[in-house]
Order: C-alpha cells, then sequence, then structure tokens
C-alpha cells in the first residue's frame, strides 16, 4: 500500500537526470470538496495541483510558490500556492463551462501563465509571466521552462476522482553531471513516456520508479508530506477589519446587517454581528490596525 499525499525526490545517475514524483490524496479530495467544478475544470486544476507541487520541490525557499493563470475565456482564473512546508491551496474560477478541453479554449488566446515565489523574509519575489502555449498545462509548463529557465524539462501530469499526481524530470546543468552519457535525457523521457494515467494515480512511489528506471542507477530521496491547508483564519479577518476601519466596518454593517468575509480557496465564511464589531474596535490602537492591514489578505473576498 503507497503512501499517502507525499512528494519524492530521485536522481537517474545514469542519465544526469533529476526528477520528482508527488501524489496527493486527501489533499486533492479536500480542494475540491466544497466546489462542484466542472469536469474540464476539474481537470486542470488537478494538473495545476499536481504542478505547483512539483514546481516548488525543485527550488529551496522560505515562503510560498503560487501558480497563476489569468485569461478572458470561459475560465478566468486558477491559481494554487504552495508553501515551503507542503501545504497547499487552490481554486478555478469560470464564467461558462468550456466547450472544449484545451487551454486555449478555457483561457483565451491571450491568457498568461504567472509563477512567482515569495519568501517570508523581507527579499523581492521573483516572478516570471510568459503566454499560455500548448494544449496541455504539461506542455505550457515545459515552455516556461524551455524559455525562463532554459532547463530542458518533462512533465507528466494525471488527474483521477481521488487523486492528482505527477512526474517531473528534468536534465542536469552541465556543472552537475557525472555519467555524460549523452544519450541518458532521451533515454529517460522516453522511459516516463510509457506512464499511464491510471498507474500514476494508483502505484506507490517505489514500483513507478522500479518500473520506469529498473535497468538505470537511480538515488531515491526520503518522501515528503504535502497537505491541504488554507492559511485563512478569524484572526485574519480580524486584521482585515481592523485594516479597513471602523467608520466603513460601520458602513457596512449597517447597510446589511452584519459583515460576512468570505475565504475564496476554502470557502469558509466568516460572520460579524454589531456586539462582535464593537468588540473588536474597542480600544483597539491606532498601531494595531496598521500592523493588521500590512498583512496579505488577497485570498480573502467580502460580500
Amino acid at each position: 500500500m503507497r503512501d499517502r499525499d507525499t512528494q519524492q525526490k530521485f536522481l537517474v545517475e545514469s542519465c544526469d537526470v533529476r526528477g520528482h514524483l508527488v501524489q496527493l490524496d486527501d489533499t486533492w479530495r479536500e480542494a475540491v470538496a466544497r466546489v462542484e467544478y466542472p469536469p474540464q475544470v476539474r481537470q486542470v486544476l488537478g494538473e495545476a495541483f499536481a504542478a505547483a507541487a512539483l514546481l516548488a520541490s525543485t527550488i529551496k525557499f522560505d515562503g510560498k510558490l503560487t501558480l497563476q493563470v489569468r485569461g478572458e475565456g470561459a475560465v478566468h482564473l486558477l491559481v494554487v500556492q504552495v508553501t515551503n512546508d507542503g501545504s497547499l491551496r487552490g481554486l478555478a474560477r469560470w464564467n461558462e463551462v468550456p466547450e472544449e478541453p484545451s487551454l486555449q479554449a478555457m483561457f483565451g488566446a491571450e491568457a498568461r501563465m504567472i509563477i512567482t515565489v515569495e519568501a517570508n523574509r523581507q527579499s523581492e519575489p521573483y516572478q516570471g509571466i510568459v503566454p499560455l502555449e500548448g494544449d496541455t498545462l504539461a506542455e505550457a509548463l515545459q515552455g516556461y521552462f524551455r524559455t525562463s529557465e532554459q532547463l530542458q524539462t518533462q512533465l507528466y501530469l494525471s488527474v483521477s476522482e481521488n487523486t492528482a499526481a505527477g512526474v517531473l524530470v528534468q536534465k542536469l546543468p552541465s556543472e552537475e553531471r557525472v555519467a555524460n552519457d549523452a544519450d541518458g535525457w532521451s533515454r529517460a523521457t522516453a522511459l516516463c513516456d510509457t506512464l499511464g494515467d491510471e498507474e500514476l494515480c494508483t502505484e506507490d512511489s517505489q514500483t513507478l520508479l522500479y518500473r520506469l528506471f529498473h535497468e538505470e542507477q537511480v538515488r531515491v530521496f526520503e518522501p515528503e508530506t504535502v497537505r491541504f491547508h488554507c492559511s485563512c483564519s478569524r484572526e485574519r479577518t480580524d486584521g482585515m477589519l481592523l485594516g479597513l476601519g471602523k467608520a466603513e466596518v460601520s458602513s457596512i454593517l449597517e447597510e446589511q446587517g452584519k459583515v460576512e468575509i468570505s475565504c475564496e480557496f476554502c470557502d469558509s465564511v466568516y460572520n460579524y454581528d454589531k456586539v462582535d464589531i464593537a468588540a473588536l474596535f474597542k480600544g483597539v490602537p491606532t498601531a494595531v490596525a496598521s500592523a493588521a492591514v500590512s498583512e496579505e489578505d488577497g485570498d480573502i473576498t467580502r460580500h
């Protein structure tokens, strides 16, 4: 029986290829438990969950990585965030059910893919923006690596009812190669091309890697756990309201009878009545409100 919700790093030493394998089970099911996504949207969202986890596993960072696709088609937003501790959350937004499963049909001809890495410490975030090219998300990301990172990269993404999974392989930079086998990269990708969707979602990582590379020299690292987790909380919504200020919040309360804040990622709803608002703003110094508004709350929407 395979481990659930894990990411696995491996090195095909005889091919000078590094790889990453991720299988999301409870993570994936929890991510889509509260929204009835159309099949095509659900498929590409699952691929994005697996892809974001794979992208994050290729770099060392202390913060979060965000994979976004924005367009003006039937689906106008796809976003998945993954933190350095393996926590994932994500969503998709659509105006109508896509008629075709291709990326261009879903997101429109002018769609863009955006990859952002934000560190927890004070430093400038990295952001790469490229046109959304290719029929699948895997093809689009391979194009991103080819143009932005200049790394030969192949991705294989699969989504089932209960699992979102993927494999990423990259040719090692010249300074890291040991075998220097001219056919190593083509051999490794040809082996990965034999992967089936079902086995990627159901087989354990050891079995998959043995099936693919049993004639190669492979080093496998300890698996790491991943999970669905949303960073929204009552404390964060308190901070958002403090940042808006008492006058603005009181105006919303008078107009609607309550203040309701919902998280776009997990659909949690935070309600505030008159008593809650009075308690929140009672004796709050200006410095506290200023600190609260400095926190990132872009994932919270107000109704």
